[in-house]
């Protein structure tokens, strides 16, 4: 699935990711290929995301993340760098 991490000032990431795991406001929750269309508001904490060999994180201060057909949009208010 594709996965792009986008601040106001910047585009932090984009790519093919195996997985990707949020902090959302009501717990943290990860997202696989084929997820359910799902829209989230996310509060400050860590964003992982694995590709195929490599494992990273962003720290992120909220936001909203979108998911729809393999396409995964996480619109971040700021990242900690």
């Amino acid at each position: 699935m594709n996965l792009e991490i986008i601040t106001p000032d910047k585009k932090v990431f984009e790519g093919e990711v195996v997985s990707a795991s949020f902090p959302g406001t009501d717990g943290s929750f990860q997202v696989l290929n084929d997820h359910a269309p799902l829209i989230s508001l996310l509060k400050d904490g860590v964003v992982e995301y694995k590709s195929k060999d490599s494992l990273n994180q962003v720290k992120i201060t909220g936001g909203v993340v979108e998911v729809l057909k393999n396409k995964v949009i996480l619109l971040a208010d700021g990242v900690v760098e």
